[in-house]
Order: C-alpha cells, then sequence, then structure tokens
C-alpha cells in the first residue's frame, strides 16, 4: 500500500511512534504497510457449483432443496447482480414452494423493512437480495449464502459471505460458478488465499425441474411486465436523464417499444413451453 493510502491509520501509529521516541530525527518519513490479503472466518465453508448459464436458475432452485433436505430450518440469503433478477428470484422460488422475501432498491422502504423482519424472525426462512443487503445489516443467524451471481469484485464477495459463519459459528457459501465466470472465481480465491470446493449437485435432479423452473421464469417475467414493476424503473431512468439533460421523449419511446417486443416473444415462449411439457406428460 502507497504511503498515505490509509488517513486514518497513519496520523495515529505516526504519533505513537514519535511519542515512543522522541530523540527521532523528526524529519524521517514514516512507513506503514497493511497485508493486502482479504480474508474469510476459518468457520465458513465455502464451496462452487459448476453450471451452464441456461439452467443456472434450475441449479439454484435445486441447491435449495438440497440444503433443505438436511437442514429444514436452516436460513439462507441469495445473492444477486439486479433488481429485475431479484424480484424474479423470489417469484419463482415461492412458486416452487419455498417462501421467501425480496430486498432490492425498486422495493418501497416500508417493504424492506417488513421484509427484513419477517426474514430475522424466521417468518420468513430465505432472504434474496442484491448487495444492498450485504452489509450493515444486523441479521444475527444465517446457515448459507448463496451466490447466484457471482460479485465482480472480490470484497464484494466478502462482504456478501460475511453474512454467515459470525460470531463463531459455522456457516457455509455456494456460489453458483457459469464456464464464463472462472475468471472470476479465480480472482476471489487469490483475494481470500482459499480454494472454493466444489459442492455436489446431482444433475438428473436438476433436469427434472428443468421445464417447470423455466416456464415458472417465462411466466413471471409476464406478470413484472404487466404490473408497475418497470414502470417505477422508467421513472428512476427519467431522473437520470433529467439530470443528464438528454432527450427524454424520444428514450421512453424506445423504452417502450423494447418492452413490447420482449412481452411478445415471453409470452411465445411460455405457450411453447407449456406444448412441451403436455407433450412430455
Amino acid at each position: 500500500m502507497s504511503l498515505g493510502s490509509n488517513t486514518e491509520s497513519y496520523p495515529a501509529f505516526a504519533h505513537i511512534r514519535l511519542r515512543e521516541n522522541p530523540g527521532k530525527n523528526l524529519n524521517q518519513v514514516f512507513m506503514w504497510e497493511e497485508n493486502s490479503k482479504m480474508a474469510t472466518v476459518d468457520e465458513l465453508e465455502q464451496y462452487y457449483v459448476l453450471c451452464p448459464m441456461s439452467v443456472k436458475d434450475s441449479y439454484l432452485v435445486e441447491t435449495v432443496r438440497t440444503f433443505k433436505e438436511k437442514n429444514e430450518k436452516g436460513s439462507i440469503m441469495i445473492f444477486t447482480d439486479t433488481c429485475k433478477n431479484c424480484q424474479l428470484l423470489s417469484m419463482i422460488l415461492n412458486e416452487v414452494g419455498f417462501n421467501n422475501v425480496a430486498l432490492h432498491a425498486m422495493i418501497r422502504q416500508k417493504e424492506r423493512l417488513a421484509a427484513l423482519a419477517r426474514f430475522k424472525s424466521n417468518v420468513a426462512r430465505i432472504l434474496i437480495a442484491t448487495d444492498v443487503a450485504s452489509r450493515g445489516l444486523d441479521i444475527p443467524s444465517v446457515e448459507l449464502v448463496i451466490n447466484h451471481t457471482i460479485p465482480n469484485i472480490p470484497k464484494d464477495y466478502i462482504h456478501r459471505v460475511g453474512r454467515t459463519a459470525r460470531a463463531g459459528r459455522g456457516g457455509m457459501a455456494i456460489s453458483l460458478i457459469t464456464p464464463h465466470d472462472i475468471k472470476l472465481l479465480h480472482a476471489i480465491e487469490e483475494a481470500i488465499n482459499t480454494k472454493l470446493k466444489k459442492y455436489t449437485i446431482q444433475d438428473k435432479e436438476v433436469m427434472k425441474i428443468f421445464t417447470q423452473v423455466s416456464v415458472t421464469k417465462r411466466e413471471a417475467e409476464i406478470k413484472l411486465d404487466e404490473t408497475d414493476f418497470y414502470e417505477k424503473k422508467m421513472i428512476n431512468k427519467r431522473k437520470n436523464r433529467i439530470l443528464e439533460e438528454k432527450d427524454l421523449d424520444e428514450e421512453e419511446e424506445e423504452e417502450k417499444e423494447k418492452e413490447k417486443e420482449k412481452l411478445k416473444k415471453r409470452k411465445k415462449k411460455v405457450k411453447t413451453r407449456w406444448l412441451i411439457q403436455s407433450e412430455m406428460k
């Protein structure tokens, strides 16, 4: 670390050193260096699940199911990258039988507090969140953290998995890794000086639920399109555009056309999935 990068520690340490050694030359440069390696606690078991991007949601459901088989009352935090994915995953898991609450920036503050209260009181034992919940929240007991989307920055990974294995208790973290995430995984392992172990998920079980999860996701996307979820997103974007002095009307029309096209494609895919599922029965 370069001199002065820790602005709080430098003056404090310098004062102590000068007070202990008054005879030292006051013009002598003081240097302090901290270990750049970031660490996770020894009580934390860290795993990865390698899976194709197209079936990652199915692997998530199966990972939750596998954990719940052995630890029915265990609390789980699932982290993902965007508000949309957070809401979709919440809807998917609720639909397939895993009661949960969601926590992200598109939810009003009052609803966030209510969701957090339900999780902390064990009314819902699964919390799905963006990085808004990775730090600063007082959640005393979480048995498992799942990274549905692995973060780009190792420090964010550490904050996420730091939600479990607290106060000397044990805990587990499982990260879903696609082939595109291998470099990110290696960067995290290097940063924490720990190799993640492979967590076994039965591929056959994943394929059994693949169609159900895929159809449920498409239906959830359509439901989001029919609510004011994207309307809130547009309001936030509008605020940003005003600040950036962009042409609002032109960009909003483009966004609306894009959403219409997406909705048509999703409805078509859902219909196709149901037809395939009916034929399989």
